[in-house]
């Protein structure tokens, strides 16, 4: 299926035109049909000699219904551009042209109608003139009657060589359909109706609005028929469950879960003069958002929008001047931008801008990292980003000046929180990370990786330093070492431990290390005290009690009990049901 909207002043036969073409009747509303104008979106298709088929979006043509208009224009790739040639080039006809060209459309034809009330030829050269210049420039043109029903064959021929000109979008892109249409039909509930751009709707799907309200398919139709598969570019009605149809009207995007970033600020380029007036309004698809405008300068401006959209960079938007009627296309390059504080800082954000104008979505890739240092690949897909570099890590892409800034850093947070923690053997591996900014545990490793340095049960050291504890906790932990050679199952108690200078972070940097061994907290021995208790207890007539066990190793029940049930878990002693226990297994000889 192809899309194509109609544009043009008011009664200028745009829906009778597409009623000639299609036998349906565009015009859905009695008001409308009444009044003999459009003034809301009509819908209406056919099928081509050459078997395409074409889905129509009849859009008003009067002034006061331009909003209507721009969201029936802006999700679809060409148009038919109206002009009749009774009256000729008319404002509307004008105000429809500045949109397209706002928007970027650049197929599509031009339509002299009434051509059997006079001659087409002015109204077609005049046209034509008013084309050049614009992104319609060229645009192949015919005169009809649809009165009489001369061209019509003509125009249907016109109508198959475009369809072939049009580019086919990929049905595997991230879904974004914007509602142009909500209704509820009894039975049914809420349907929304939308011009399918890129991806593939199937019922069942699971999808989300910009605000981030699951939705739910639960039946499709495109062109009144019900289908399990809808591909772009197509006109499609939906039917939601369990949604209020309150809450997907008009400007609402349904979207790929989690493939896009809802944004109020963007840095854009204007395609023409920016609008004088503050009071600005934003299309994009059938979205119509009041805007702030910053001029940049050069051409570029930062737009505030009063709520959320899901922009991508080289999405084209338009901005409108409803008090001036006057419209300029803005092309996004940015939809993260940083904030512009200092001085100077929106003229040097213009010329950022002008140097990925060209390729936005490949060159703004090195922007968006200098914005931001980091990006996942995730990250770049849902701003409309192509990578332009090799990945660090995991997916990840670096700014290079921030990478080596934050290889720089490492090292420096090392040594500061060494000398806030004298006790400390390194510093923790999470708030190293939230020191350096880093976005994800996983880039990490490789900034330490660069910086010399590794990770070692959660803290990170310089490579080769798990080992070395700090002099005042190595002085310490010499003392208890000291205190157990006589009396190895002998643990200091706490007051001790407080005298001899090994706190919590000391004791914990030397069980780390290896040198002391925890049964317990505030309970520690030499390292080598399992063994030799293995040793001992070995000597013992099983079963033996806890008491048993205590006197052989010359203890407290305050070291035996945690001891004994180190020992359960290492598999050397067995707890029986009546809490004696016997030797599992005869340790090995450590020569002691």
């Amino acid at each position: 299926m192809h899309v194509i909207a109609t544009a043009g002043h008011v009664d200028h036969g745009k829906s009778t035109l597409v009623r000639a073409l299609t036998g349906m009747e565009p015009d859905r509303w009695a008001e409308e049909r009444r009044r003999g104008l459009t003034i809301d979106l009509g819908f209406a298709w056919t099928r081509l000699p050459t078997g395409e088929r074409i889905a129509f979006v009849d859009v008003p043509g009067h002034e006061r219904f331009v909003a209507s208009m721009l969201a029936g224009v802006g999700p679809v790739p060409a148009v038919l551009l109206i002009v009749a040639a009774t009256e000729g080039w008319m404002p509307q006809s004008a105000e429809h042209l500045a949109a397209l060209d706002a928007f970027g459309v650049r197929d599509g034809l031009l339509v002299i109608t009434k051509s059997d009330l006079a001659d087409p030829e002015p109204a077609r050269a005049e046209g034509l003139d008013r084309l050049a210049g614009t992104s319609l420039a060229g645009l192949p043109s015919i005169a009809v009657s649809a009165h009489t029903g001369a061209g019509l064959d003509a125009l249907r021929g016109e109508l198959a060589a475009l369809t072939k000109r049009l580019a086919e979008p990929a049905a595997d892109e991230d879904v974004r359909l914007w509602v142009d249409r909500a209704f509820t039909i009894k039975g049914a509930g809420t349907v929304v109706t939308g011009t399918l751009g890129g991806g593939t709707l199937c019922p069942g799907d699971e999808l989300t609005t910009q605000t981030g309200t699951p939705v739910r398919i639960r039946g499709l139709q495109t062109l009144a028929e019900d289908t399990h598969q809808v591909t772009p570019v197509a006109r499609v009605a939906i039917n939601l469950r369990r949604v209020e149809r309150q809450t997907v009207g008009r400007g609402t995007a349904l979207l790929t879960p989690g493939a896009w970033r809802s944004t109020d600020v963007v840095d854009v380029q204007l395609v023409r003069d920016a609008p004088n007036s503050g009071n600005l309004v934003f299309h994009l698809g059938s979205a119509a958002v009041a805007t702030h405008l910053r001029p940049l300068g050069n051409g570029f401006a930062r737009l505030t929008l009063n709520k959320p959209l899901p922009l991508r960079v080289g999405d084209r938007g338009l901005l409108r001047d409803p008090s001036q009627r006057h419209i300029t296309g803005a092309v996004i390059l940015a939809v993260r931008p940083p904030a512009l504080a200092r001085r100077g800082a929106a003229q040097a954000r213009s010329m950022e801008l002008a140097a990925v104008a060209d390729a936005p979505r490949r060159l703004g890739t090195a922007l968006r990292l200098r914005d931001r240092g980091f990006a996942h690949t995730t990250d770049l897909r849902a701003e409309g980003l192509l990578p332009d570099r090799e990945p660090i890590q995991d997916g990840w892409y670096a700014d290079k000046a921030a990478w080596k800034s934050c290889v720089e850093q490492a090292a420096e947070e090392l040594a500061g929180w060494i000398r806030d923690h004298p006790a400390a053997t390194g510093i923790p591996a999470d708030a190293l990370r939230q020191r350096l900014g880093l976005p994800a545990q996983e880039l990490l490793g490789g900034v330490l990786e660069s910086a010399g340095l590794e990770v070692s049960d959660g803290l990170v050291h310089r490579k080769g330093a798990a080992d070395v504890l700090p002099p005042a906790t190595a002085d310490a932990v010499r003392a208890i070492e000291a205190e157990l050679v006589d009396a190895p199952f002998q643990a200091p108690s706490a007051d001790r431990l407080a005298e001899l200078g090994a706190g919590h972070q000391e004791l914990a940097a030397a069980v780390r290390t290896g040198r002391l061994v925890q049964l317990a907290p505030g309970v520690v021995l030499r390292a080598d005290a399992i063994g030799h208790a293995e040793q001992i207890l070995a000597g013992l007539p099983t079963p033996f009690s806890v008491a048993e066990a205590r006197m052989a190793l010359d203890t407290s029940r305050r070291v035996a009990v945690p001891l004994l049930e180190l020992l359960d878990r290492r598999g050397t002693t067995t707890r029986l049901p009546d809490g004696t226990r016997t030797n599992t297994q005869r340790p090995k000889n450590l020569g002691l």
